[in-house]
């Protein structure tokens, strides 16, 4: 009997401390803040990628847009630079994801991206559509 609270004690520990490393893991814009390379639209495991030939004026619009989603944050970069990275986390766990906009030579890519597991659930690819929504006004 004693065996067994000790165990559930320690999974329960262990969880915890999972949940924790995944809100509180520090985010290296070095690695998420990256050039986007790819040049079709696409969805992949875990993310998506969009490129759409727009004015250089949707960059501004689709970063106040990003900035304006619930639970996120800047990671890296400006609209002056080209490129932003910004970090949403989940509602509940904290969960991040990670979306590079960048505007070069008459288009705009964005990719998202999940940190942590396989399956976003679709959620950075409808958030990219909402995005591309706002890219596509004006």
């Amino acid at each position: 009997m004693k065996f067994t609270m000790y165990l559930l004690v320690l999974i329960c520990i262990i969880g915890v401390g999972l949940l924790a490393f995944v809100r509180f893991a520090p985010s290296d814009p070095a690695r998420w803040h990256m050039p986007i390379t790819e040049t079709n639209s696409r969805n992949m495991m875990g993310g998506s990628i969009r490129v759409t030939e727009v004015s250089e004026a949707a960059l501004a619009r689709v970063d106040a847009a990003a900035r304006a989603l619930p639970r996120t944050d800047v990671l890296a970069g400006s609209v002056d630079d080209g490129r932003v990275t910004y970090v949403t986390r989940s509602k509940w766990i904290g969960f991040p994801d990670y979306t590079t906009i960048e505007y070069s030579d008459g288009l705009l890519k964005m990719h998202a991206r999940l940190r942590f597991g396989r399956s976003d659930f679709g959620v950075n690819r409808e958030r990219l559509e909402r995005l591309l929504v706002v890219a596509q006004e004006g």
